[in-house]
């Protein structure tokens, strides 16, 4: 049988996940540009459903989820719940690569070495 690269996702988190690719953040875009026609011939996916959330980009293939976080993320209880999630998400066997989107946007050699780094 065939693994279901969404993971339960609900008919709900679809409809987000359809909402968020409309409105991409400068980070996501400049990320997207580099990821999504790349060497290794990998196809990621924007804002995908997984499980009870919608994470910014996800290659099934190799099972990587990448997160571009704002400033919001700098919460204490924004931070708890990211917690909670990439802890699901690695029960899942997911591998998850967190960048914020001030690393995106003033170094984009240095977030481009660390993805690189786990291929």
């Amino acid at each position: 049988m065939k693994e279901n690269m969404f993971y339960g996702a609900s008919s709900f988190v679809f409809q987000r996940a359809e909402e968020l690719r409309n409105r991409m953040t400068q980070s996501e875009e400049i990320l997207w540009k580099f990821i999504h026609i790349n060497e290794w011939k990998l196809k990621f996916r924007r804002q995908h459903p997984i499980a009870n959330w919608v994470v910014d980009f996800y290659c099934h293939p190799i099972k990587l989820v990448i997160e571009v976080d704002g400033g919001i993320h700098e919460t204490e209880d924004v931070k708890k719940n990211d917690e909670e999630r990439e802890k699901y998400l690695k029960k899942l066997g997911l591998s998850v690569l967190r960048f914020n989107n001030e690393e995106v946007l003033k170094n984009k050699r240095e977030y481009w070495k660390k993805f690189l780094k786990l291929l």
